[in-house]
């Protein structure tokens, strides 16, 4: 999310007229040790974090009552990406990805962890937040891209988009269950969210050391092995660092869906990336109990696992193309309602429809870019993708807040409505994201 040949503009041009033909459905994921440890992982990490990221505006809401200080601790959890996220792509495709992925866990868990305790002994400050809220971000930028360069070597190239999407249900599942579980532990205790997140980094540290797998850790010449083992893959000698940075970007760029899918969704991002402060502040504005409010949160969820579960048989019947321009305007089309929903009920309505497309949307340009990118360069590359989109996610969770707090919440939706319209039309009009096939055809470009 170097490369020496531009593609030619066809080259994602490979539908043909008609009815695609039916793909043979590839072994169950079901059956994949490794695979099943990651994502059993993931499950209890997400829901974890879907509790805290509820919690840290809701608690800087409940002691500063500005939204520009809920937005600004949104911001600094995905600020550390425009900081370290090119070099962290770079070292990622250098180090064992499944040794960052503990070392990360283990430092969000204690990071998670210093919040209750800090509150137990009557010291936690907003500084204290801001400060998690940052080394969490960070640890998180190396983490999910060690994750990302590693599922291609767990999965066969045919399980790919089904393990994209059962990835997809994990957040589907964290989005229905997080916000519930956030809003019952913190009516309980105001630090208790962060306690349950540091407690399934935890979970998450034990289902990555039953892992047989080795993400490969890479062999470059002159290291005194002998050849590459099993999993490990050869690479080129070590250069310095920023010619391997350069060599992410020069991909990305050269390769013009790609290119386009991180300015399309990192303009989607902009547009959206409140939408938790804009749903706090409505449902203040409408006396929701805090109870109430993590409900209104929950249908979101509901909206995103059945998406997510619509999201494998979408991808093996249609294009990524269709698929993509589709989400754009149902993403794009749903989001007025939250500017008219009289009360918490049609609020939550809101929620539910405006989610179901989430997962499909994020499933399908995430197994494109993963099934498009050589082994070699996949911690660089979605570095880069990242970057733009966090970049993105940190000026609109700003510019949310400011928006809320000079013109309120329904004003703010409507003009943020309009750039995801624009959005909409110009991937509608964007003729390789149109000719990109279905993820089944992806091939790797070197």
């Amino acid at each position: 999310m170097t490369r020496s040949q531009k593609p030619s503009p066809d080259v994602h041009n490979t539908e043909k007229p008609g009815r695609p033909t039916d793909v043979a459905r590839p072994a169950s994921l079901w059956r994949h040790r490794d695979f099943l440890l990651l994502w059993s992982g993931q499950m209890v990490s997400a829901i974890g974090s879907q509790v805290s990221t509820l919690a840290f505006p809701w608690l800087i809401l409940a002691v500063t009552g500005s939204p520009v200080q809920a937005g600004l601790i949104a911001a600094i959890r995905t600020l550390p990406y425009l900081l370290f996220g090119l070099p962290a792509g770079a070292l990622v495709d250098r180090w064992n990805r499944k040794r960052v992925m503990i070392l990360c866990d283990s430092g969000r868990a204690l990071a998670l962890g210093s919040i209750p305790l800090a509150f137990a002994l009557g010291h936690l400050t907003i500084l204290h937040l801001y400060l998690v809220s940052f080394i969490e971000g960070s640890l998180f930028i190396f983490y999910g891209l060690a994750e990302a360069a590693a599922l291609p070597r767990i999965v066969s190239q045919e399980q790919l988009s089904a393990a994209t999407a059962q990835n997809e249900l994990v957040y589907s599942v964290s989005e229905l269950l997080g916000p519930s579980i956030s809003g019952v532990l913190y009516s309980l205790g105001n630090a208790l969210p962060f306690l349950a997140d540091a407690v399934s980094y935890s979970a998450s540290i034990c289902s990555l050391l039953f892992i047989k797998t080795q993400f490969p850790a890479p062999i470059r010449p002159g290291s005194g092995q002998q050849g590459p083992k099993e999993n490990e893959v050869r690479v080129s000698a070590p250069r310095k660092l920023w010619l391997e940075i350069v060599e992410g970007m020069q991909w990305l760029w050269h390769h013009a869906v790609i290119r386009f899918l991180a300015l399309l969704v990192s303009g989607l991002n902009l547009c959206s990336a409140g939408y938790v402060l804009i749903v706090l502040v409505l449902a203040q504005q409408e006396h929701a109990s805090k109870f109430a409010t993590g409900l209104i949160f929950a249908t979101g969820g509901i909206g995103s696992i059945a998406g997510a579960l619509m999201t494998g048989p979408l991808t093996r019947r249609f294009s990524v193309g269709r698929i993509m321009i589709t989400a754009s305007w149902f993403w794009a089309l749903t989001w007025l309602p939250f500017a008219f929903a009289p009360n918490p009920y049609a609020l939550a309505l809101a929620m539910a429809a405006a989610f179901i497309v989430v997962p499909i949307h994020a499933s399908v340009q995430y197994g494109y870019r993963l099934a498009s990118i050589p082994d070699r360069l996949q911690g660089r590359v979605n570095s880069v993708y990242r970057i733009i989109l966090f970049a993105s996610q940190s000026v609109g969770l700003l510019l949310t807040g400011v928006l809320l707090q000079a013109i309120g919440p329904v004003f703010t939706v409507l003009v943020l409505f309009v750039p995801q319209f624009v959005l909409a039309l110009a991937a509608t009009l964007h003729r390789h994201l149109r000719h990109a096939p279905r993820l089944s055809e992806v091939q790797s470009s070197s």
